[in-house]
């Protein structure tokens, strides 16, 4: 792991300088070149407009590690009023949510009812949820809360971080439920003894197991999704796919809001089925600094963004 992206994932969690920076006018500015806006209609109009250039998207509220029940239940309640406002307005949008946004760190059995009740929302509303993957604690019971909602959504999915060591074993068990898989790079600070340090292991893992998951969607076993904004990898899978035969709308690419928006839209053009992940909310600072220490160069570019 680089220093700087050491020193980013440990001011993440820092709260005295969360508390600061959201306060801060030009931090605040400074999210906006990941995200639209704080609210949620912020979200939907940038998913109407991103709708307009063949892009789909998903958006999320930020937020994680809630201590009471009732912030969980307000969020639950939140996330259903989000999928009837994607049905009415027609937007080719879903919604990922984070487990300990509903409760995991309090009852398993009470985030699984919130999220089963979400999954059958997402189902009415012909759309789909997604669950985002935290940091290693909380693998084993995601991937269980998965395996619940997964009967409730037939669209749902999960996200899988490439760097962690235990992946290729947690995709193959999931094969068994014909899963929807997002597969990203992974952006939470772990030991060696759990994750890749490396860019390079990383990276290599990562285009293992998209071929892995191909192979499967190329069986009928698992709707693969790349989320990565490193061009390399994409034309990789994007060539591995066309080796396996896998048909273009046979799986997905997924970027952020606001990183190589030019790729995004050149890829949709080309055909690759392309959605866009839209964050909103005012609990942002610890999203925001794992999202730079992902490339720390963005660092300078969020600078330059202040002072032009």
């Amino acid at each position: 792991m680089t220093i700087a992206r050491s020193i980013l994932l440990q001011a993440a969690n820092n709260q005295w300088l969360a508390d600061q920076m959201t306060r801060r006018a030009f931090s605040r500015r400074a999210i906006r070149r990941f995200m639209p806006g704080e609210e949620l209609e912020d979200a939907l109009g940038a998913a109407k407009q991103l709708a307009g250039g063949g892009i789909g998207t998903i958006i999320t509220q930020l937020g994680e590690a809630l201590n009471s029940l009732t912030d969980a239940d307000a969020v639950r309640d939140h996330y259903l009023g989000v999928f009837d406002t994607i049905k009415a307005r027609g937007l080719p949008t879903w919604v990922s949510v984070k487990p300990t946004q509903l409760g995991l760190d309090i009852s398993i059995d009470t985030c699984r009812s919130y999220l089963v009740q979400l999954a059958e929302r997402a189902e009415a509303a012909g759309g789909s949820l997604w669950l985002d993957m935290e940091d290693s604690r909380y693998v084993n019971r995601t991937l269980e809360l998965y395996r619940s909602i997964r009967a409730k959504n037939a669209k749902a999915g999960i996200a899988i971080q490439a760097y962690l060591r235990r992946s290729p074993a947690d995709i193959d068990a999931l094969l068994s439920v014909k899963p929807a898989i997002r597969l990203v790079k992974g952006a939470y600070a772990e030991p060696a003894s759990v994750a890749f340090e490396s860019k390079r292991e990383t990276d290599l893992a990562f285009y293992d197991l998209g071929r892995k998951m191909l192979s499967a969607a190329a069986a009928g076993q698992c709707f693969p999704v790349f989320g990565t904004h490193d061009m390399l990898l994409v034309n990789r899978v994007v060539g591995a796919a066309k080796e396996l035969g896998v048909p273009d709308a046979k799986y997905e690419i997924h970027m952020l809001y606001g990183i190589r928006s030019e790729d995004q839209s050149r890829l949709a053009k080309d055909g690759r089925a392309v959605k866009t992940l839209v964050s909103y909310g005012h609990a942002w600072f610890k999203w925001y600094m794992r999202r730079l220490a992902e490339r720390p160069a963005n660092v300078w570019f969020v600078i330059k963004s202040l002072v032009a």
